[in-house]
């Protein structure tokens, strides 16, 4: 396997940082993960605006364009020797002494990870988790290199890929998957948490609204306990990888899972827009059937 770090196409063995890289030392860093179909980065400009918006918090001096994000895309494709891949765009903040740092940060590390896009499953299970949902480090969740909570729900869970854990916050109230946004619909309205939740308000999850209320149906974002989730008609995940999970199992209650009628109708239309979307924003047509 391939990577890119700092401007050179290396195999993961040789790839290396400095120990003193402050998103080693202190995680201040950021990472974008997202997926190419054939040689198309879906939603690539989304994921652009959200690093870009990140960075400006951590006080982290760095502009990336679609082009040059392209440019490494390509070279890393042809390296590989994939035309659909997974992919991570990840900024750390760079090199420092040991110490927190108050001044900008002008020369940060840039990696970008690629591998196969995995098989996944058809439907999954979803498990309420034990571990709740921590509060964000700063004044919203990013896509951060503090990842301790995410990975304190996946060990709860266990290795089952077919499963994923659904956090909830300290007050009780849904929040999200340990990789994923969480929406469900009843009586024809689609409910998800709110960002105000504490959640990261995830690439696919703004594509999905937008989508949706083109289609004339309301999306309702909110706090909702548990037994509220329960309730639903359907349920499904979406993330940037794995597009939209149809969820057939909560906790021992079953669900349509892939037979849901909006979940459905979301996977047929999402696979309509992968090769060809920059942004949400250049979507033509929702009204896919």
């Amino acid at each position: 396997m391939f990577i890119y770090v700092n401007g050179q196409i290396v195999t993961k063995e040789d790839a290396c940082i400095s120990p003193f890289d402050h998103g080693f030392m202190y995680g201040l860093g950021l990472f974008e993960t997202f997926r190419v179909y054939d040689g198309h980065p879906f939603l690539l400009d989304d994921h652009l605006t959200r690093l870009h918006d990140g960075l400006n918090m951590l006080n982290i001096s760095f502009f990336i364009t679609r082009d040059e994000v392209m440019h490494i895309l390509s070279r890393l494709l042809e390296a590989n020797g994939y035309r659909d891949a997974y992919v991570r765009l990840n900024i750390s903040a760079g090199v420092g002494d040991v110490g927190l740092q108050v001044d900008k940060y002008t020369a940060p590390t840039v990696i970008m990870y690629m591998k196969p896009v995995p098989t996944f499953a058809e439907e999954k299970v979803c498990q309420t988790l034990r571990m709740r949902r921590n509060t964000p480090e700063g004044y919203i969740r990013l896509k951060s290199h503090h990842y301790l909570n995410n990975i304190l729900g996946k060990w709860e869970i266990g290795k089952d890929a077919h499963v994923e854990g659904i956090f909830l916050t300290q007050d009780g109230f849904v929040a999200e998957g340990i990789v994923s946004n969480i929406f469900w619909a009843k009586d024809g309205v689609v409910y998800t948490p709110s960002v105000q939740t504490g959640i990261l308000n995830g690439v696919t999850r703004m594509f999905v609204i937008d989508l949706l209320c083109s289609w004339g149906i309301h999306v309702q974002e909110g706090f909702y306990v548990l037994q509220h989730l329960k309730e639903a008609d359907e349920i499904f995940l979406t993330n940037s990888i794995q597009e939209i999970v149809p969820v057939c199992r909560l906790d021992g209650d079953v669900y349509p899972g892939k037979c849901g009628e909006i979940t459905s109708r979301l996977k047929h239309a999402y696979a309509s827009f992968t090769k060809q979307l920059w942004t949400r924003y250049d979507r033509k047509d929702g009204n896919t059937h």
